[in-house]
């Protein structure tokens, strides 16, 4: 009887460890998704924004460009009341007031998004090709479902007018 109950110990004591870790690991993954989930939902967020986050522990930092401050101090403020964060790092960029800059994401936007093949992106409650344009300089992120559609974004927005350089930050879905 004492064997038995010594190796139920023994048993209890090394999957603790392993139970934690598996605690531990799923808080992250809730964590991870919860941060997600308020940066997407907020109200301003859009197509011109891009919002990005590192999760290390329960502390997140905050990275992308936003036009908006207000934008950057929402996406703060929403990330800091997720329970189980303990400190948040906002490292989001607001880009400056251009009427250049906003009118080439106007052209931007029409170009890419009434290009047949990538009008599906548009469709998206927030759409998944992101536009950031900083004194002329175009930056594409997010998501898209082929190679194929990233270069085809790449030439798209090349071909507008008025760009200095175009960086191609899109990722292909799995």
């Amino acid at each position: 009887m004492k064997r038995i109950t010594h190796l139920m110990l023994l048993a209890f004591l090394l999957a603790g460890p392993i139970c934690l870790a598996a605690q531990s690991e799923a808080g992250r993954n809730r964590l991870i998704r919860q941060v997600r989930h308020e940066l997407v939902m907020l109200p301003y967020y859009g197509v011109f924004d891009h919002l990005a986050y590192k999760v290390d522990g329960y502390n997140v930092t905050l990275l992308g460009q936003v036009t908006r401050p207000t934008l950057k101090s929402a996406a703060e403020r929403v990330v800091r009341d997720i329970e189980g964060v303990e400190g948040v790092d906002n490292q989001i960029v607001v880009l400056p007031p251009s009427p250049n800059d906003d009118r080439l994401r106007l052209a931007l936007y029409r170009a890419i998004y009434s290009r047949p093949g990538l009008d599906r992106y548009a469709l998206r409650a927030v759409p998944s090709i992101h536009i950031i344009v900083a004194n002329g300089d175009v930056t594409l992120e997010g998501s898209v479902a082929n190679e194929g559609d990233s270069n085809i974004a790449n030439i798209t927005a090349n071909g507008v007018s008025g760009i200095f350089s175009v960086t191609n930050n899109l990722t292909v879905e799995k």
